[in-house]
């Protein structure tokens, strides 16, 4: 007689694979450490196989673990869409979420990937602005839920993290060591004053030898070594690197990631979208890194 696989079991080892550890996989699947332990022991059981290896100081896969694993993604990933389209109570419609460009990456895509995979039939239509504008987009009824980049929190958001401001230019570039010190940025952008303010108060002039409303266009000054500007630790694009001034340059402090949810009666889908985002700054394979 055929055996089954439990898909519930298999869901806590897939987590457990992708986050590095039970503990974190308890967060993400909202479960108990000790729940997720018993999955794991009854989906090794039931395969007559260990799958993972605690020899070590952290958690590994085995060779059977890492055959598994490609299959257990392609299996949740077939279920959830066929329980997605199956279900009478699937929601349908759009909403609207607003995030700053620069820290849609790496959290977001892989976000409204797993929401797609849950909810075919709502549509999420991504804004990318900054975070003045969101703010007011926000408030004035035109987003669902936005994240910004914030010194502080207003009322009614939840910080999900909190990053240092860094120094960005091209790898290996020198156009920080020039005075003054070429800036790049865009008109609205939220660290563009704090850019000013750390070097004005440091002595160090400044000039801002790129100004644009496209964020493609300022990276494309950075990687060239024409200009240098400021953002959120781990969120810039590969092309850049943080600038290696060992001290020379003024510390920029710390900003904060913040949601900012709207309710409203009849999408109540929409904290499920916000659960996937704050559960994504826990996950480190999602999150921003150093």
């Amino acid at each position: 007689m055929p055996r089954s696989l439990d898909l519930t079991a298999l869901r806590s080892f897939v987590a457990v694979a992708d986050t590095g550890g039970v503990t974190k996989a308890a967060a993400v699947l909202n479960l108990t450490q000790s729940a997720v332990s018993m999955q794991l022991k009854r989906l090794e059981e039931n395969l007559d196989q260990a799958l993972l290896d605690r020899a070590g100081r952290g958690i590994a896969l085995t060779t059977a673990g890492e055959q598994l694993l490609g299959y257990g993604r392609r299996l949740l990933a077939l279920n959830d869409e066929v329980y997605a389209r199956m279900t009478d109570s699937a929601y349908e419609g759009e909403l609207v979420m607003g995030v700053p460009h620069d820290i849609v990456h790496p959290a977001i895509p892989q976000v409204l990937q797993m929401f797609a995979a849950e909810h075919p039939r709502m549509r999420v239509r991504l804004i990318s602005a900054g975070t003045l504008r969101l703010m007011e987009m926000f408030n004035g009824g035109e987003c669902d839920l936005i994240l910004t980049t914030e010194r502080d929190l207003q009322p009614g958001g939840e910080t999900l993290i909190e990053k240092p401001l860094v120094w960005y230019g091209a790898p290996g570039g020198k156009a920080w060591q020039k005075r003054p010190m070429p800036l790049a940025s865009e008109p609205g952008c939220t660290f563009r004053r704090p850019m000013q303010e750390a070097l004005d108060g440091a002595g160090i002039g400044w000039t801002m030898a790129v100004e644009s409303d496209s964020s493609r266009t300022i990276e494309a000054m950075l990687a060239a070594d024409i200009a240098v500007n400021a953002q959120i630790q781990g969120a810039a694009i590969e092309a850049l690197e943080i600038v290696p001034h060992g001290g020379a340059l003024p510390d920029l402090g710390v900003f904060r990631i913040n949601l900012y949810v709207r309710e409203a009666q009849g999408k109540e889908v929409v904290q499920v979208l916000a659960d996937m985002v704050r559960r994504s700054y826990m996950a480190p394979h999602l999150a921003l890194t150093a």
